[in-house]
């Protein structure tokens, strides 16, 4: 299978999988929006909450890096600059959601 057929099938599974996690998300976003500091921790503190938002960010990351990446394949030129880039946009789509899960587990 080529490699654009394997991003186009993981952006369109990612996709889909985002759809009923960005509709929870906006619902719970809604219902905590006015509340306080710790009204907003319980929530998160909440193990549902926790491995839902968690599935949130890794495929919001997952699905917004794959996008950006087909971006710099259609826009840069230089095949070293265009490596770098998406490296480094591969990097901080794993990282930046592991430091969040990280911290949301530590939440209590």
């Amino acid at each position: 299978m080529n490699h654009s057929t394997k991003k186009w099938i993981f952006l369109k599974i990612s996709s889909i999988i985002l759809l009923p996690l960005m509709f929870w998300f906006i619902l719970n976003f809604v219902s905590i929006y006015d509340k306080g500091f710790y009204e907003i921790v319980e929530f998160f503190s909440d193990t549902t909450s926790k491995l839902l938002f968690s599935l949130f960010i890794v495929f919001g990351f997952f699905f917004s890096a794959l996008s950006i990446s087909e971006v710099f394949e259609d826009y840069i030129n230089e095949n070293n600059f265009k490596n770098v880039a998406n490296r480094l946009l591969y990097l901080s789509a794993i990282i930046i959601p592991l430091i969040t899960i990280i911290l949301l587990l530590k939440l209590n």
